[in-house]
């Protein structure tokens, strides 16, 4: 009886965790306030620019692979929001990149699962990052405010 109290009480303890774990994915946080203010280093100016990220557009660059099954979903949510907002003043880019073949860009924004999806503003400054597949109305929201200004040129 004490054996299956205490496989219950584990269970439960894994469903919880599970269930936390859960809730943050997919979620659109805030960058830190450090990267979405501070001049960027010029390696990852370099690494980001030659992706297409700061092109006087707001962007929306998400790591794929392959072999990663939600990264298919990542492609669809992302395709259509960008979509959604091609008639902005300035419209999101969508830039796919896989992380095979940009393990350095990888390392560089700290991505450590996939799939993972950063929004850049206009300036290629990190704004939002999103790991697991984001959801729809949560990523129109953090890009609408990106897409409404005229975009800075230098």
């Amino acid at each position: 009886m004490t054996q299956i109290m205490i496989l219950v009480a584990v269970l439960l303890v894994g469903a919880v965790i599970g269930i936390l774990v859960r809730r943050r994915e997919g979620r659109v946080r805030n960058a830190p306030a450090t990267k979405a203010t501070a001049p960027e280093d010029t390696q990852r100016t370099a690494l980001l620019a030659a992706a297409g990220v700061g092109a006087a557009h707001p962007s929306v660059l998400h790591f794929s692979a392959e072999w990663c099954g939600p990264c298919t979903a990542v492609r669809r949510v992302v395709g259509g929001v960008v979509a959604d907002l091609a008639e902005t003043q300035a419209p999101p880019r969508d830039i796919e990149v896989d992380i095979d073949a940009e393990p350095a860009l990888a390392r560089e924004l700290n991505v450590l699962s996939l799939p993972t999806t950063f929004v850049f503003d206009a300036e290629g400054r990190e704004r939002f990052r999103i790991s697991g597949v984001p959801k729809t109305a949560d990523l129109r929201s953090a890009l609408v405010p990106l897409t409404e200004r005229e975009p800075h040129c230098a």
